[in-house]
């Protein structure tokens, strides 16, 4: 049986000495790359950092499931001791600063049922989508940590400061670290197929209406969807630039549409070639994701490349939306029919309520718990 997190089983250890090895590793690496732009304003109050916040160049994605032992009402009051001792970690960084870790946190499905609480209504497991590879142990989980940061080492001590605050509340399901490459100043950063990933990002005006809950029982909370993904990126690379983009929808250099224009000049769904074909084809990802299906809905995409081993490469697809139906449609669209789908193998899944923001006088979760 797996040690629950704050005990000295193998789990744990496993865990944390991983944690210790990304420490280690920033000695060498957490220094490279430059701070990748703001996806918005810094965090407004009453909401999680880590969201619209600038996007750190380092994450470390970590998944648990409340110990066998953390359930019901006695589970509940454990729980409540956790998020206290947690908060004055949450609310470290002063509001407004656009620099700096920032360290957000979701719950899953089964967290409420194992608690006896009351789920947010659209906080279901997402559906299975064809094309899907899922792996139970790489997807999931009821509690959920993402941590960024500058460096990995700073990534981990936060992780391991949490976990002792944890003990014996948790047991940790799946880790994952990521990166984004170096990125000029103000730039959109590349995934690891060399294409700029989230030019389409609603502005801070759209956040406020896609993003964020409004009024009601969960203001100023989201949804957070996240796909492990594995990238052929050799296949992928072997291609001829044109027919890359052709499956992506965008021009590789400036990451403008295809029928012309800089990056963010929105693409022309009915722009035609002379001989009348559409010059976005019907496979192409931009076309199949374009928010005009689905109303003008938008998510924000926070992503980061990892990269494990040479045939272990990919993205950590990161969305946050206040509806995560969108999800839903935008995938049902493009499993079975993108062109990028040769290319990409989704192998963990999951779906994570972002409650609002903690302060000392109302730490995390207590609007839920």
């Amino acid at each position: 049986m797996t040690a629950p997190v704050g005990g000295d089983g193998p789990a744990r250890r496993k865990l944390l000495g991983g944690l210790a090895a990304l420490g280690t590793a920033a000695a060498v690496t957490g220094c490279q790359g430059s701070p990748a732009p703001a996806s918005g304003p810094p965090s407004q109050p009453g909401r999680q950092q880590g969201v619209t916040d600038p996007q750190p160049p380092r994450a470390l994605l970590l998944s648990y499931d409340l110990s066998p032992g953390t359930h019901g009402a006695t589970g509940r009051d454990a729980v409540r001791r956790m998020f206290a001792a947690w908060t004055p970690l949450l609310t470290a960084r002063p509001a407004g600063l656009r620099d700096g870790p920032s360290i957000t946190v979701g719950f899953g499905p089964a967290f409420f049922s194992r608690l006896g609480a009351r789920a947010p209504q659209a906080l279901r497991d997402l559906p299975a989508f064809a094309g899907d590879r899922l792996r139970p142990e790489a997807g999931g989980g009821q509690v959920f940590l993402q941590i960024c940061a500058a460096a990995p080492a700073v990534c981990a001590d936060l992780a391991r400061r949490l976990e002792r605050a944890a003990p014996g509340v948790l047991r940790p399901r799946w880790h994952q670290a990521g990166f984004l490459p170096a990125t000029p100043p103000g730039g959109t950063p590349r995934n690891l197929f060399g294409f700029k990933d989230g030019t389409a990002n609603p502005s801070a005006k759209e956040a406020e209406r896609w993003v964020w809950l409004g009024p009601g029982p969960h203001h100023n909370a989201t949804y957070l969807v996240v796909r492990r993904i594995r990238l052929a990126t050799a296949e992928f690379g072997a291609l001829p630039v044109e027919r890359q983009e052709h499956v992506m929808g965008r021009r590789k250099a400036h990451g403008g549409p295809l029928q012309g224009g800089p990056e963010h000049t929105e693409a022309d769904l009915f722009a035609k070639t002379p001989q009348g074909g559409y010059l976005l084809p019907a496979d192409a990802h931009v076309r199949l994701a374009h928010p005009r299906f689905d109303g003008g809905a938008r998510m924000l995409r926070r992503g980061y490349s990892y990269d494990n081993a040479p045939d272990d490469q990919g993205l950590l697809f990161l969305a946050y939306m206040n509806d995560p139906n969108l999800f839903t449609r935008v995938q049902r669209r493009l499993a079975g029919h993108d062109a990028l789908g040769a290319f990409v193998e989704h192998y963990g899944s999951a779906l994570f309520f972002v409650p609002p923001g903690a302060d000392p006088e109302r730490p995390l979760g207590s609007a839920v718990l």
